[in-house]
């Protein structure tokens, strides 16, 4: 290459190669760093809250305010994410969420922790669960509007990448090394997360200045008097097209294993466990580490390659299919063999082909018309936040009933069910269509 091609349209060439949309490139850089902050307290804010340092929380308290609330204010943020993306832009939408979250973040952390008074801490805490959904799904609408048909895929595989390498992933790493060998407090560890959101929120805020950020998505007619029978339309889509209810569906079973199964573990492989497990507590935490890492990559891939073998084909076969082998597999492999190297292996197997419904980010938007993207991401995004919910509460309702073993066959069934479901997303512009078009168009006689 001559040094006249390595410039901005040499540049430009190799990262639209790769799946990134060139004019949004800085915003999976924003939606990463946005999300190493937010990801931080995930392996120790709970603990925190309930030492005096940290507003001296009951057990219960912190509990209600950092999961019960908190994933409630994230499922609503998950909706309008996708709605007030296609009413105002979804620039404006992660301007919104980046306001929400370093406002009521520096209330948390300089106001309700030192007061201590349990009602404040909880209450802005929890409102700030609206905040991340509406910075990085809004990016992920953005991503669907901008990509081209033939990288919607790859550009979906490069947002979970940013997403889930920041959180938990870089996020909980971070902490790790703050709280333990640099011995910073965990005060002060918040303190460091709170920067780097902010950082990432500017990055993807004002960084990216790509002109579809600042459009309604829905249609040309949308003005904001309208703004309000735009929120409507976003719901009544469920039944305008009901290939959205199969996809919210899809999207709740896709990770709602994954955190059923790390909330489930600590007591049937732990030492929690009654008898005490063949697992300790640093190695029950490594199993999520790994399972994540091998997700992380393998969202790449399967990007990638659902631009190639198809979307929903990749959602159904691997994703569903996979993990339906794959969650049963994890558990009675676990319990069967006793080895936390043959458990991890396990982990990251299904680590790997959750990753197989990466392409339903590209699938859902491009099944519905123009004016309704915004709706279908919604509905999307909602199953996600949904997922988070769906998981635990799988295993406090199953596990008193039929053990681990019967949460992991529930979850296999779900797996399986979701896979009937995934057959009727379709889309006239998926790959996987053209392609077998194409071949049937060739093999035709002349």
């Amino acid at each position: 290459m001559s040094e006249s091609t390595a410039g901005p349209a040499g540049s430009a060439h190799r990262i639209d190669r790769w799946g990134i949309p060139y004019p949004l490139r800085w915003g999976f850089v924003g939606v990463l760093i946005f999300m190493i902050g937010d990801g931080v307290e995930t392996s120790f804010l709970s603990a925190f809250l309930a030492e005096p340092d940290g507003g001296g929380l009951s057990g219960s308290q912190a509990s209600f305010a950092t999961v019960t609330l908190y994933g409630v204010a994230a499922l609503i943020a998950s909706w309008f994410s996708g709605t007030l993306s296609a009413i105002w832009g979804p620039r404006r939408v992660m301007w919104l969420g980046a306001a929400i979250w370093i406002v009521l973040e520096l209330l948390f952390l300089f106001v309700a922790v030192p007061s201590g008074i349990a009602p404040l801490i909880i209450v802005t805490y929890a409102v700030r669960g609206l905040a991340y959904p509406l910075f990085a799904f809004a990016f992920l609408v953005w991503v669907q509007v901008v990509a081209p048909p033939h990288q919607r895929g790859s550009a979906a595989g490069w947002f979970w990448f940013a997403f889930t390498g920041g959180l938990p992933t870089l996020g909980a790493a971070l902490a790790a090394i703050c709280v333990g060998p640099l011995g910073i407090s965990e005060y002060g560890t918040l303190v460091i997360s709170l920067v780097l959101v902010a950082i990432g929120a500017a990055i993807g805020s004002f960084a990216v200045t790509e002109p579809h950020g600042l459009r309604p998505i829905a249609d040309a007619t949308v003005t904001r008097p309208r703004s309000a029978r735009r929120l409507l339309e976003g719901v009544d889509i469920l039944w305008r097209d009901r290939r959205t209810i199969a996809g919210f569906f899809v999207r709740l079973v896709n990770t709602a294993p994954q955190y059923g199964f790390f909330a489930m573990f600590p007591f049937v492989f732990g030492p929690e466990t009654p008898g005490g497990g063949f697992l300790t507590t640093a190695q029950v935490a490594v199993l999520s580490t790994v399972a994540y890492a091998a997700n992380i990559g393998a969202n790449l891939f399967f990007g990638v390659f659902g631009d190639h073998f198809g979307w929903r084909r990749t959602v159904t076969v691997f994703g569903c299919l996979g993990c339906a082998v794959a969650t049963p597999l994890w558990y009675f492999g676990a319990i069967a063999s006793q080895s936390f190297l043959l458990t991890a292996i396990l982990g990251a197997v299904y680590g790997v082909v959750l990753a197989g419904f990466v392409p339903l980010s590209a699938l859902m938007p491009s099944m519905v018309a123009p004016k309704d993207k915004g709706a279908a991401l919604a509905v999307l995004n909602t199953g996600a936040g949904g997922a988070a919910l769906l998981g635990p509460l799988t295993v406090t309702a199953l596990y008193p009933l039929t053990g681990g073993g019967g949460v992991a066959v529930a979850y296999c069934l779900m797996y399986l069910v979701v896979a009937g479901l995934s057959l009727v997303i379709r889309s006239d512009i998926d790959p996987g269509n053209a392609r077998r078009e194409a071949q049937a168009s060739s093999a035709m006689p002349i």
